[in-house]
Formats: C-alpha cells, sequence, structure tokens
C-alpha cells in the first residue's frame, strides 16, 4: 500500500479525471437537440454523438487495462490524458457532423486509457479497510460531473455555442495533467513482463462494436445478422483467451470468481436500465415540455445531485457491510424510479418530474460504490488493472446499450425525422415504453446483485 502522500496524490487525480468525462458527457447529451437543429439531422443519427464516444470506450477499455497491468498505469494514464484533450479540442472546432463523430471517437479512445487504469491506481494505495471510502469519494465526483454537466452544459449552449462546452473543458484537463505529472509519483505495473494479447483484443473490439452497431439499427434485417456474427465473436473471444498464457481478459475471473462474475452482471444491467434517461428527459423536457436547454439542465441535476450526495455514505457503508445488501437495495429503489418516469405524461408538474429523477439518483448512490468495492474486493492485486477496466467496460457497454434501446424505440415509434419535425405524441410513446423496459431490466438486475454472495471474510 502507498504512503499517505501517494494515497492523496493517487486520490485527487481519480477524483479530477472522474469528474471530467462524465462532465462532458451530460453536457453534450443536453446540448444534442441544438446539434441536430444546426447539422439537420434525426435524432437517431443525433444519439451517434453519444453512442460513437461511447462505443470507442468500451471497444478499448479491457486491452488498455491490461497494457496499464504490463506497462504501467501512471504512464497510461497520462498518455490518455494526451488523447482525449486532443479529441476535445477538434470537437469544439468540428465543421461537420462527420467530423464530430471522428473527434468523438478519439475522445472514448483517451477516456478508456483513463479509466482503465484510474480506479486501478486508487485501489493499488489503499488498503481494503480504507477502499470502499476512497471509491465512494471517486464516485462522488463522477455524480459532480454529471450534476454540472446538464446546467453548465444548458447555460453554455443556450447562451454561446454548444462548441463552448468542449472548450470548457479542456482547462480542466490541463489541471489533471499538472497534479499527475508533478504529484503523482511512483508507478504501478502489475503484469510486468508479460505479453500483451494482441489478437484477442481485436477480436474482443471488433465483436463489441459489431453488436452494438447491429442494435442500434435494428429492426434492420442486416443489423441483426450483425448482431449474432458479434455474439459469435464474443464466444470465439471466451474460448480463444482460455488456450492464452497471458490473454488479455482472464475469463477465470468470470467462470472461477463468483463476486466478480455476479457484480459486473450488475453493473452491466444498472447502466443499462439508466444511462438513456438523460438521453431521453432532455428531449422530452425541450420537445414535449418546450423548455429551453438551460432550464432542462436545471431539472436533470436532481438525479447527480443526489447520487453525489450519498454515493460517499454507501462507499463507506461498503466497507463494514456485505455490498451485495446495500447494491441490491440501491437497484431496487432505482427501478422504482424508472417506474415514476415511465409514468409521467406531458402534463406532469416539474415537482413530480423532479422527485421521480431524485429517487432514482438515491437508488443509482446506493449501487454504483459498493458494487464497485465487491469487483476490486474479489480480485488479486495483480489484476487490479483489468478489473478496473472491467468496470468500465460494464459502465460503458451498459451505457451504449441503454442509448441504442432508446434509440430502437424512437426509431420504432417516430421513425428517421429531424429533431425539428419529431411529433410528440409518437416520442412520448417510445419514452413510455422504453422506460417501462427498463425498469423490468433493473428489477432482474436485483437479482444479479442478491447473487453476488459475500466479498467480506
Amino acid at each position: 500500500m502507498g504512503s499517505n502522500s501517494e494515497r492523496r496524490s493517487a486520490l485527487a487525480v481519480a477524483m479530477l479525471s472522474s469528474f471530467l468525462t462524465p462532465f462532458l458527457a451530460s453536457s453534450v447529451v443536453i446540448a444534442l437537440k441544438t446539434i441536430g437543429e444546426e447539422f439537420s439531422i434525426s435524432t437517431v443519427t443525433a444519439s451517434w454523438i453519444a453512442n460513437s464516444y461511447l462505443l470507442a470506450a468500451a471497444a478499448f477499455l479491457v486491452p488498455f487495462g491490461r497494457i496499464a497491468d504490463i506497462r504501467g498505469r501512471k504512464w497510461l494514464f497520462l498518455n490518455g490524458m494526451w488523447v482525449f484533450s486532443a479529441g476535445t479540442a477538434l470537437c469544439a472546432i468540428a465543421p461537420s457532423v462527420e467530423t464530430l463523430l471522428i473527434f468523438r471517437i478519439t475522445q472514448g479512445i483517451g477516456s478508456a486509457m483513463i479509466f482503465g487504469t484510474s480506479v486501478a491506481i486508487v485501489t493499488s494505495v489503499f488498503p481494503a479497510n480504507e477502499r470502499g471510502k476512497a471509491l465512494g469519494l471517486t464516485t462522488m465526483l463522477v455524480y459532480v460531473g454529471l450534476s454540472a454537466g446538464p446546467v453548465l452544459g444548458g447555460a453554455l449552449t443556450d447562451f454561446l455555442s454548444w462548441r463552448a462546452i468542449f472548450g470548457v473543458v479542456l482547462p480542466l484537463c490541463g489541471v489533471i495533467m499538472f497534479v499527475g505529472y508533478r504529484w503523482l509519483v511512483g508507478e504501478w505495473k502489475g503484469a510486468e513482463g508479460e505479453k500483451f494479447d494482441l489478437e484477442g483484443s481485436v477480436v474482443y473490439g471488433v465483436s463489441l462494436t459489431g453488436i452494438v452497431l447491429g442494435l442500434t439499427f435494428l429492426p434492420n434485417l442486416l443489423a441483426a445478422v450483425v448482431i449474432i456474427v458479434g455474439l459469435g465473436g464474443i464466444v470465439f473471444f471466451a474460448r480463444l483467451e482460455r488456450r492464452k498464457e497471458c490473454p488479455v481478459l482472464d475469463t477465470k475471473l468470470f467462470s472461477q470468481n463468483r463476486a466478480f462474475a455476479f457484480s459486473n452482471l450488475a453493473a452491466l444491467i444498472n447502466y443499462s436500465a439508466t444511462f438513456a434517461v438523460a438521453f431521453m428527459m432532455s428531449f422530452y423536457l425541450q420537445v414535449e415540455k418546450g423548455l429551453s436547454a438551460y432550464d432542462a439542465g436545471l431539472i436533470l441535476v436532481s438525479q447527480p445531485v443526489l447520487m453525489a450526495a450519498f454515493s460517499p455514505v454507501a462507499g463507506r457503508l461498503s466497507d463494514y457491510v456485505e455490498p451485495q445488501i446495500i447494491a441490491s437495495i440501491g437497484m431496487a429503489i432505482t427501478a422504482t424510479g424508472l417506474v415514476m418516469l415511465a409514468l409521467l405524461t406531458t402534463s406532469s408538474s416539474l415537482l413530480l418530474i423532479i422527485l421521480s429523477l431524485a429517487i432514482l439518483g438515491f437508488g443509482f448512490a446506493f449501487f454504483s460504490s459498493p458494487n464497485t468495492n465487491a469487483i476490486m474486493t474479489s480480485v488479486e492485486r495483480k489484476c487490479y488493472g483489468v478489473a478496473s477496466a472491467t468496470v468500465g467496460t460494464m459502465r460503458l457497454i451498459g451505457q451504449t446499450l441503454s442509448i441504442a434501446v432508446a434509440t430502437l424505440f424512437i426509431s420504432l415509434y417516430v421513425g428517421n425525422v429531424e429533431v425539428v419535425d419529431m411529433p410528440v405524441p409518437l416520442f412520448h410513446e417510445a419514452f413510455r415504453t422504453s422506460f417501462f423496459v427498463f425498469a423490468a431490466l433493473c428489477y432482474l438486475g436485483v437479482f444479479a446483485s442478491l447473487a453476488r454472495g459475500k466479498v467480506h471474510e
């Protein structure tokens, strides 16, 4: 374990970087309507401004987690900050939606390098009895970023331009790199000298991309074929990794570690059921309720504020109480919040909307940091990088699937129409169906959370 100064430095860098990408993600979501109108694109195409980033991050996260274990977690983290910063600067000046999508992919690759390492660095320097508290603080900053994003993003979009969202992120990137280079001492390698599995990394990335692309373009027949091929690729990947001496992802972590497997499954389900909330609510508040981007952001902030307030409490509690209990209760509360959102109508009061989002945020807080603590505590020290990357991968795949499901229902009910022409009654049918599906998924997730067993001795 690290010294007190090492712990403070690692925690500071992890917390700042944990704020960065959620802030940018939630800011961009609130601006999608405006971006769609500027580039004259459909809602489905606009969803890819969010999804391209998530997909790139998900495809690269596990390979980068493995590279971090071999080459060094600090080294990969700081290089990731350079890639992320470059992608952010280019997004601010993107002349077309096509170039914006390319630059969002660049951001996603940089994000994979950052989040394939930040949780692993924190886990490396904190002892087990303090890890939940540290991860809770890191998780809190994720939700502070989610809280600030809609408000600041909405204000920047309304009063300046959506491009200003990317501009305000760059100084924070500079601060993180300054702190990292100056005070993040030492290096952490859990698998130094082992080989990197390039073959497995390529199969994994291509298969995952195929599945997500297919889901996004359903109900097209070709999309279904792409999904089947992608799933076949994942099966092949799992078999391939079992034969590797140094696999990019040790599948034994899933087959022989019950707590790790079911904690990751619970995370995947939870993010699949919740991430599209901001996406759908952004259009609901601006298109259906007629609010400005700034006012919509003020309402959306009620969810992540509760997340930020209670995540440290839940994380600290999971150091003493079994995470399966706390996380499962949190998942059930989250599902209740999703049902409340599904029952909203065009005439629903703003107070009811805020209450529904607050309940959702409270439940998510009691799920997320205890679940992450369970995952990181269930593996050996040499696997921290891959475990950290797996946590992030479940989050990103879940987020990507969530947007894909919401986009699917918009395609089925509304069709491929431009944002400015979206018919409100048909959109609301897509809105309601999405949230009922998400709620059912989340209730099923409670059982995955309970099935993990105990992680504390």
